[in-house]
Formats: C-alpha cells, structure tokens, sequence
C-alpha cells in the first residue's frame, strides 16, 4: 500500500512529535544503564542510536519536503 503525500507529512510529522522524544529518553535511559561509560563510548552510543531510530521509517520521510506530486499546478 503506496501512502499518499499528504499521509506521509503527517505521519512524519507524528513521528518526530511523539517517537523521537520517547525515543530519546530510552536511549538516554540505555547509557545511564552502562555505568557512565567513557565519553568516547557514550559518544559512539549516542551516534549510532541517532541513525539507527530513522532506518525503519526512511519511506515514511522520503520525499516529504518537496511539493505534493499529485497536486494540480494553479500557478497558471
């Protein structure tokens, strides 16, 4: 099932509103579990979380800044 344009904006848009900043606290909870590792590691930790929460919604967030496809041009 292909999501539309206008799906797609407000799906992202619930994404970075809600999953993020619980996203956030978890993986700030994860390094808080390690013991206050070096700040290297944490360093690391916090990088490699920071790709990893956008892989599985990568189709969600594709495209969504450019203008809707299957709007008509009124600009005429």
């Amino acid at each position: 099932m292909a999501l539309t344009h206008k799906t797609r904006k407000r799906l992202s848009l619930l994404l970075l509103l809600v999953w993020l900043p619980l996203y956030i606290m978890a993986a700030v909870s994860l390094v808080n579990a390690l013991g206050r590792p070096p700040i290297w590691i944490e360093l690391l930790v916090y990088v490699g979380l920071g790709f990893l929460w956008a892989i599985p919604f990568k189709f969600v967030f594709k495209g969504v800044g450019q203008p809707d496809p299957d709007a008509k041009d009124d600009r005429k």
